[in-house]
This record gives C-alpha cells, sequence and structure tokens, in this order.
C-alpha cells in the first residue's frame, strides 16, 4: 500500500519555513508559488481570511496544473495575527514592522493558520484552521529596534519569527508551535490522511 503514503504532495507556498516543516514529516514534496491575490475585504472574521487564502492558493496552484495527469494532494496555508481585533500580516517596512511590534508587546495575541489541501485529480478540498495565543515579553523600544533591525520581521505574519531570534521575545504559547511558525502538521497529517495519504504507516 506504498501509494498511501508516497502521494504526490505540492506545496503552494514560497515560505523557507513551511518547506521546512513540511520535510519533516519525511514525505515527498514539490513546491509551486501560487502567486494568488491576498487581499481581502474588510470585515472579514480571522478564520474566514485564513482559511479563504489557503484555499485561494491552493487553487491558484491547481489551475496551473489543469493539464498535469499525475495524481496528488495541493496544500495551501495562510498565517495572520490578531491582537485587539487588529488583523497583522506581513510589515510594509521596518517601521511598520516596530509599530506591530509595539501593538504585541507585554500581552497576549492570537496566531491563525489555515490549511487547504485540493485533490488534484477531482478538485475536491478541505480547509481547516488553528489558532495558538502567543505571550510576549515586554520590550524596551531599543529592543524592538534591535529586532527589527536584525531583518527577521520583513517577511513574517505580525512582524516575529518563534522559532528564530524572535523566540527571544516571545514568553510562553497555549496551542500548537508549528501553527505560529506557519503551519499546523498535526491538523496537515489529519487532513492528509482523510484524503487518502497515511503520514504515519510502516507500509
Amino acid at each position: 500500500m506504498n501509494e498511501k503514503r508516497n502521494r504526490r504532495i505540492i506545496l503552494a507556498s514560497t515560505s523557507p519555513r513551511r518547506q521546512e516543516l513540511i520535510a519533516s514529516l519525511r514525505i515527498p514534496f514539490e513546491i509551486m508559488p501560487s502567486e494568488a491575490d491576498e487581499d481581502t475585504p474588510q470585515g472579514w472574521s480571522p478564520e474566514r481570511i485564513v482559511e479563504s487564502l489557503a484555499l485561494r492558493k491552493a487553487e491558484a496552484v491547481l489551475r496551473k496544473l489543469t493539464d498535469d495527469p499525475e495524481d496528488g494532494i495541493i496544500v495551501g496555508s495562510d498565517t495572520i495575527v490578531v491582537v485587539d481585533d487588529h488583523v497583522l500580516g506581513k510589515p510594509a517596512d521596518q517601521a511598520d514592522a516596530a509599530r506591530m511590534l509595539s501593538m504585541l508587546q507585554g500581552r497576549a495575541h492570537f496566531v491563525y493558520t489555515g490549511v487547504a489541501c485540493v485533490d488534484l485529480r477531482s478538485g475536491r478540498n478541505q480547509v481547516s484552521h488553528r489558532v495558538t495565543t502567543v505571550k510576549m515579553k515586554s520590550l524596551s523600544n531599543d529592543a524592538i529596534a534591535a529586532y527589527v533591525k536584525s531583518g527577521e520581521p520583513a517577511d513574517k505574519a505580525g512582524s516575529y519569527a518563534i522559532q528564530g531570534l524572535g523566540a527571544t521575545i516571545v514568553e510562553g504559547i497555549e496551542g500548537d508551535y508549528f501553527n505560529v511558525v506557519g503551519l499546523p502538521l498535526s491538523l496537515l497529517s489529519d487532513m492528509l490522511s482523510d484524503m487518502g495519504m497515511d503520514v504515519l504507516t510502516d507500509s
């Protein structure tokens, strides 16, 4: 039954963090950027934002592969940070990164990650999300400036990376750590299993 284990996975993301996470599952995968529009209307809930964008990314790759005869599952994902009902995506520049970090410091916020799996042959999809609570340390202006200067916040939702230098500014989390990095692996493995691919199997 190796066929169940070895279904082709296409990751609709150029994020190095998501690539590292999916590689840790020890399943073969390939990368195809979605190049999908990531704008969403004002007023959408965090759950709707991340689930819609994850599916939009996966379906954008599906359209690119319409003539592909091979079987496979396309995986899309999207992450946002929410504090006081403000949705924080990636910072526009260093000043924006400093603004976001100032909003987050000394308090808890929520990280939402949406995951979408689309069957390449049938077009059938599954979409879900996870939420993790993150408590950030109280930071001085100098610490915020130094972290921004490191360059790490540049392409991160909420302007920090929990698995990098940002680990020094996070006090604790409640929930799935990998959700904060950008791909909740436990959720993804359940979704893949529902679509006919078991990550954990000895066959």
